[in-house]
């Protein structure tokens, strides 16, 4: 029985941040649980959740990547991961701390993001108050 290998694609909304060949399983955290893939295993889809995402390769072993919710198609060998945000390369127990980092960086932009949208909503606003006097 000769078993072929997956072809693993994580895809950002800015571009590919991984294109892993010659993947023999992958594990990922859906809304209902673990969701283990062999490369034989049906077509489907998958809603994930935020967690993290295990893949095992022939030559690199197990390796692991945390990810923002998305989605998850297999069809054939080719597996595609549509997530907001992923951050791997480091040990599954330095992960955490890089998540951690990654998200501090994240809510100091949005707080920074936010601030820009309200003066500019509000000078909108006033503006359009000059207009209608």
């Amino acid at each position: 029985m000769s078993t072929t290998l997956m072809h693993l694609k994580i895809l950002l909304p800015y571009g590919v941040f991984a294109d892993i060949k010659n993947v023999k399983r992958i594990v990922a955290e859906t809304t209902a649980g673990s969701y283990g893939i062999l490369p034989r295993r049906l077509d489907c889809t998958a809603a994930l959740v935020t967690g993290i995402l295990l893949y095992e390769t022939e030559s690199e072993g197990e390796k692991y990547i945390a990810v923002n919710e998305g989605i998850l198609i297999k069809a054939g060998e080719q597996v595609s991961i549509s997530v907001r945000n992923a951050i791997g390369n480091a040990p599954l127990g330095k992960l955490k701390a890089k998540v951690e980092k990654e998200m501090v960086e994240l809510d100091e932009q949005e707080v920074s993001a936010r601030i820009v949208m309200a003066k500019l909503e509000t000078g909108f606003l006033r503006s359009f108050q000059k207009l209608r006097k």
